[in-house]
């Protein structure tokens, strides 16, 4: 009966790493698929490692940019990495990772094998292609340090990486007016990080129809600041995030000649 037992566990933790965490890869970990992480190697993800995403917060419409994935803590000897995109296409930029086809759609990338860390950190290289509409995406990660020994357990541990949003812009245009010297422009908002309220300005450099919109990270609308014809101008309004939850805003000054998004943090 023991014997049973143990040879039900050995070949369910076998299965279990092999779906998971797999010789090519890791596929659907990331808070993305709903925040299994890599718990082959532990069932837990461990404030001891340290997962980041550096890249440009804001893209173009169907633009390909350059990220890259970071992590260092654990006991890194090697890695190994999942990333996820809502609506953009994250893509290969060397041998080192690969992309893996989402089960519900969209794509992922993970690494082809593990790699070695060098000065207490590994990282990788991918980029991202931005969706043809405008939208905000998230890039999710998650991302494994071990041991080295061939056993997702003991001694391996691994964590989520911060969600990091992208805006995604049309190509900015602005209109010169011979008559008038003033040029559409947003600032940034004022104080930011905030709690709970903030300024925002922008310049409308002739009437016409503007709107100025606040969305969360998921790309929901917030609160609508501006919707109306307006001269040309410099204008401050207010946004009261009381209400909110803290975390990253993002919001967009629209009008027909031209648009424009920055990101605002809300910190109660």
């Amino acid at each position: 009966m023991k014997f049973n037992l143990l040879f039900t566990a050995v070949f369910l933790s076998v299965i279990i790493y092999a779906n998971i965490n797999r010789s090519d890869g890791m596929i659907g970990l990331t808070l993305r698929d709903g925040g299994e992480g890599c718990n082959c190697h532990d069932l837990e993800p461990s404030a001891n490692v340290n997962v980041w995403i550096e890249g440009p917060d804001t893209v173009i419409v169907s633009d390909t940019v350059d990220y890259k994935i970071f992590m260092n803590g654990g006991p890194s000897v090697e890695g190994g990495f999942n990333v996820a995109v809502y609506y953009g296409v994250v893509d290969s930029a060397d041998s080192l990772t690969q992309t893996l086809p989402f089960y519900a759609g969209g794509e992922q990338l993970t690494h082809t094998m593990p790699r070695p860390f060098g000065n207490a950190t590994v990282y990788w290289d991918f980029k991202y292609t931005a969706p043809d509409s405008i939208v905000v995406d998230t890039i999710y990660s998650v991302a494994n340090s071990v041991n080295g020994d061939g056993n997702p357990i003991p001694g391996d541990e691994w964590n989520f990486g911060a969600n990091f949003p992208v805006v995604i812009i049309d190509i900015p245009v602005t209109v010169e007016d011979e008559i008038s010297p003033v040029q559409f422009h947003l600032s940034q908002n004022y104080p930011n990080p905030f709690n709970p309220s903030t300024s925002i300005q922008y310049t409308v450099n002739r009437r016409q129809f503007v709107s100025l919109m606040v969305y969360d990270v998921m790309g929901n609308e917030a609160a609508t600041l501006v919707n109306e014809e307006k001269p040309a101008g410099t204008y401050q309004v207010s946004f009261n995030g009381a209400q909110f939850t803290s975390g990253v805003y993002i919001y967009r000054l629209e009008s027909d000649y031209f648009a424009d998004v920055k990101k605002m943090v809300l910190l109660k």
